[in-house]
């Protein structure tokens, strides 16, 4: 009993010194709050409350407010009888001196926490933050009614806006999140309570775990809850956080419902529509009762139930990007650099105009059956994400390196070297898709409780063409092609002129190459658990319960290619395979002639064939590198877990442990290539060699969290928790790559340890009225054993004359991650007339980390942005919404190169968004969004803020539509 007191009275004081609050002479207290509707948190007027102990009655005015006063402390019951419902009662505690601030959601008699799973449907903003508020850990919701506020379109755009979250954007779109300053390879996604796996490998560090929440529309989603202190009943694996969507699931109560909206777009900078369409709907049904207006009916009446979602997205989004490459690794100011050329000096650059056409799907069913209030049965089944259809036609300088630099800072150099200027087209079509199913139940057996399910997930990425040929430009004799360009151009965009010859000529150009390629990729799992709670009676405390539980989870991952090239090509003009006149894009800054036809190429030369080997010593390259893309993993996690809760009095402690055991298994090829042959150094012998790495290791998980309500909405809390990250399958695997063209061997590491953490928080918050939120807290997150990529040494490889570098992975001892965050939300509904529907919000997280990325180098950690805000003005009231937001994060490391000059970050990112609805009818609202209102870039740099090596714009999307909710 001594360990608890302390951990109270630490608590206390901890509280009482940030959070003081001057006591009142008044020896009485007064309650006031709002009666809202529960699907989108509208006040409701002419609503009778009542005190029960006192016999007091009041009635909600037009803002659905309701007031008492002058009550004696003590705890009371309010009876709240809104038209059309059932009567609900809530219990308070009135203080002296204070106003005991009680909100009521007119739909539900559920706890907060079950709301959330049960009608995440209809889920309100009130509603969520009471759950954020009961729950046992330190975990940040939002829910549909809120994401529909404004013009996000994925999961990914939408969970950007709760505290600690960073969003790694791609083709204009969200695309991964990182979590307190931890990349996507390193979190966890759960959809329905089941791991979601990636879809594709493409993640910033190339650990094949991330999730693509961009192939999830927001359509699907009830809710959505970030867990920052893991409890022993959830997976371990989240080094940074849980990110778990809750689908739209079948409602408690019998009313039948159906939601939706159908809508339209325009996208200015290419000048494309949108189709934005969705429907939910759903009820029970059965039995031999009638429906009833009441939200408590016998489960015997209408035992089963149902909800349909479907969702469709389509745009036709296009951008402009500008990509140069650099000489030099100088410092600024040291011109010439070592190589010649001075800083800003550029051996390359693309001229890349982008066409993105995206059709985004979501489709699920959720059926129930529940006999009776101890018993229920669900099959969930949902398939998510998008097919995209890519073009990109791009015109490619290679500057012959004669720079010389100009007196007005231009420089100036020649494209007089074969394939000095060239234009290309890729065109490619793929689809990435998520497909969840899962059989589960629940069963209440006296006092205890039992769940239980199996799952299977899978997420596929399949790549069913990807076309790129390439025209190289023919200079005319005796033509001298001067290049004049600077970097003091909007963004350090080069502003540059061509002189000497008309470059853009299609006449001029030739088919010189070709390839084509395709991708199958798939990782899948199928899943058991199972968790049984039961109360005790161990300690006399006001609550006590311990629940148990195993799980396991077989995991299985592939990829893999088929390349394809054109060995015979005919050297056809680009003025026959041309699609369209001259372009200048990039707000008409770039003329890059006419543009590639798509599919010129395959109707034409065909899809291509396998490249023949070089020699009878050599195998074909495109087979080599099909085989060096190839995997083949196998993944189990086998767990087991005891948590223990309890409360006393405004004291509460969840503790436990959680067991991991993982084994893995991973098949590759090795290829080596050697040239062996004094006589013809160009005679190439390769071999493919199968190789296959396994390992198994077990992990414990201790955590201990606190929580203590110092008075009535104001809570803090002490965290401590533990988690991990598993070496991605491609760097443990020993599989080993040789590419000559960059020097560089890279080898998988089989000893690579996951990654753990030990995570310490500790927060104050204070619930507001009307939903809103003050809170602050600070965190520490200590790393053993993050996985980095790093130089070795060197190999002679057989047949070179050069050692090659040799990069690898490996474990880093010690790194961290610490920050704070700040959130904050409040609705100002005491205001007068027509001045009570205003609002705002704004929450900012801060993180400091840490860690050696080369031998006595240290950096941030990959992905770890030091400053993320996000901060929004609104108005809710009349049947008007409106919403103005912007979010921004700071740089970020996006890829550790061999040096500092090497590194490539993501540079700071702000972005500004609109939102409008207007009510028309009870159940229609119209709605107006702007997205991307400051026409934000995407910008990446090489090294240095200066050295800007890749900046796309992406122009403003409007949207407009109707939605119903019956």
């Amino acid at each position: 009993m001594q360990q608890p007191k302390i951990a109270l009275l630490l608590l206390s004081t901890l509280a009482i010194t940030g959070f003081s609050t001057a006591a009142m002479a008044e020896d009485n207290g007064d309650v006031a709050g709002h009666v809202l509707r529960s699907r989108d948190s509208q006040p409701i007027a002419q609503v009778p409350v009542q005190i029960k102990e006192t016999g007091a009655k009041a009635t909600t005015n037009a803002q659905g407010a309701y007031t008492f006063s002058h009550l004696p402390p003590g705890a009371y019951t309010l009876i709240v009888t809104p038209s059309g419902d059932g009567v609900i009662q809530r219990k308070i505690s009135v203080t002296a001196g204070k106003t005991t601030q009680q909100d009521i959601t007119v739909g539900t008699e559920m706890s907060a926490l079950e709301s959330i799973t049960v009608l995440a449907q209809r889920t309100p903003i009130a509603v969520a933050r009471e759950a954020q508020y009961q729950a046992p850990n330190l975990v940040n919701i939002t829910t549909f009614e809120e994401i529909r506020k404004l013009p996000d379109v994925s999961v990914a755009e939408a969970v950007r806006r709760i505290p600690g979250i960073s969003l790694e954007t791609d083709e204009g779109e969200g695309r991964y999140v990182n979590c307190r300053g931890l990349d996507a390879d390193l979190n966890s996604t759960t959809f329905g309570g089941l791991r979601l796996p990636p879809t594709n490998n493409a993640s910033p560090f190339g650990g094949y775990r991330a999730v693509t929440l961009d192939s999830i529309p927001i359509g699907l989603v009830g809710a959505i809850t970030v867990t920052k202190s893991n409890l022993p009943s959830q997976d371990a694996e989240a080094l940074g956080c849980t990110i778990e969507i809750t689908p739209k699931t079948a409602p408690q109560n019998g009313a039948p419902f159906i939601q939706g909206n159908v809508g339209s777009g325009y996208e200015p900078l290419r000048g494309t529509g949108i189709i934005d369409v969705a429907v939910t709907a759903g009820g029970r049904f059965g039995g031999p009762g009638k429906p009833s207006d009441s939200d408590v009916t016998a489960y015997s009446d209408r035992p089963f139930s149902v909800v349909l979602t479907a969702t469709y997205y389509d745009d036709q989004r296009g951008f402009d990007d500008v990509e140069p490459a650099y000489f030099d690794d100088t410092a600024r100011g040291a011109v010439p650099g070592p190589t010649g050329h001075p800083y800003d000096a550029i051996n390359g650059i693309d001229f890349r105009d982008y066409e993105l056409h995206r059709k985004r799907h979501g489709y699920g069913i959720d059926l129930g059956y529940q006999p009776n209030s101890d018993n229920s049965w669900y099959i969930r089944g949902f398939d998510a994400g998008y097919t995209e259809k890519y073009i990109r036609p791009y015109l490619h300088l290679t500057p012959d390196g004669n720079t010389a630099l100009n007196a007005d800072g231009t420089i100036t150099d020649t494209l007089n070297a074969p394939g000095a200027i060239t234009k290309n087209l890729r065109d490619e079509r793929e689809t990435s898709r998520d497909r969840v199913f899962v059989l589960g139940g629940k069963n209440i057996i006296g006092d205890n409780t039992l769940d239980y399910r199996v799952g299977y997930t899978k997420g596929t990425w399949d790549k069913f063409f990807d076309e790129n040929s390439q025209y190289t430009y023919m200079p005319p004799a005796g033509s001298n092609i001067s290049y004049t360009y600077n970097l003091s151009g909007q963004g350090h965009t080069p502003n540059q002129t061509v002189t000497g010859a008309n470059y853009l000529d299609p006449t001029q150009y030739q088919l010189t190459g070709a390839n084509n390629s395709s991708a199958v990729n798939f990782d899948k799992e199928l899943s058991f658990a199972t968790n049984f709670d039961m109360p005790l009676h161990w300690g006399g405390f006001d609550s006590e319960d311990l629940k148990v539980g195993a799980s396991a989870r077989l995991r299985k991952k592939r990829t893999t290619a088929n390349s394809l090239s054109y060995p015979n090509l005919t050297p056809v003009l680009l003025s026959t395979a041309a699609s369209s006149g001259p372009e200048t894009y990039y707000n008409n800054r770039y003329p890059i002639g006419v543009d590639i036809a798509p599919g010129f190429l395959q109707a034409n030369f065909g899809p291509g064939v396998q490249a023949p080997p070089p020699n009878p010593g050599a195998l074909s390259p495109d087979l080599l590198s099909d085989l060096q893309q190839f995997l083949d993993a196998k993944e189990n996690v086998y767990a087991l877990y005891g948590q223990y809760q309890m409360n006393i009095g405004p004291f509460g402690l969840v503790g436990g442990v959680r067991l991991e055991r993982t084994t893995d298994k991973s098949n590759a090829y090795q290829v080596t290539k050697t040239f062996n042959d004094p006589a013809n150094p160009t005679f190439e012998q390769d071999t493919v060699t199968p190789v296959t790495a396994s390992k198994s290791y077990t992990n414990a998980f201790p955590s201990l969290q606190a929580k203590y309500e110092i008075q009535p909405k104001l809570i803090t809390r002490a965290t401590w928790s533990s988690t991990l990250a598993r070496p991605g399958f491609n760097q443990s695997n020993v599989s080993k790559t040789i590419d000559f063209g960059s020097s560089q061997v890279t080898v998988g590491n089989p000893n690579l340890k996951p990654a753990k953490a030990n995570s310490f928080d500790l927060t104050i918050e204070k619930y507001l009225e009307s939903a809103g939120i003050l809170s602050f807290g600070v965190f520490d997150k200590e790393f053993k054993d993050y996985i980095v990529p790093n130089q070795t040494g060197f190999e002679t490889v057989l047949g070179t004359a050069t050692p090659l570098r040799l990069f690898t992975f490996s474990n880093v001892n010690k790194s961290h991650a610490r920050g704070a965050e700040f959130n904050w939300e409040q609705r100002f509904k005491n205001l007068p007339g027509i001045l009570g529907g205003l609002g705002a919000s704004a929450n900012y997280t801060f993180v400091d980390s840490r860690i050696e990325i080369r031998p006595g180098e240290f950096s941030t950690l990959p992905s770890a942005s030091k400053n993320t805000w996000n901060a929004a003005a609104f108005y809710e009231q009349y049947g008007l919404g409106l919403r103005v937001v912007a979010y921004s994060t700071s740089a970020d490391l996006f890829s550790i190169g061999s040096q500092k000059s090497g590194d490539v970050w993501n540079a700071t990112r702000t972005s500004m968004d609109f939102g409008s609805t207007y009510a028309f009818t009870e159940h229609w609202t119209a709605y107006f969004n702007a997205k991307n209102l400051l026409d934000t870039p995407h910008k990446f740099y090489q090294g240095s803020f200066e050295r800007v090596i890749q900046r796309e714009f992406y122009g403003q999307t409007y949207q407009v539509g109707v939605r119903f909710d019956y």
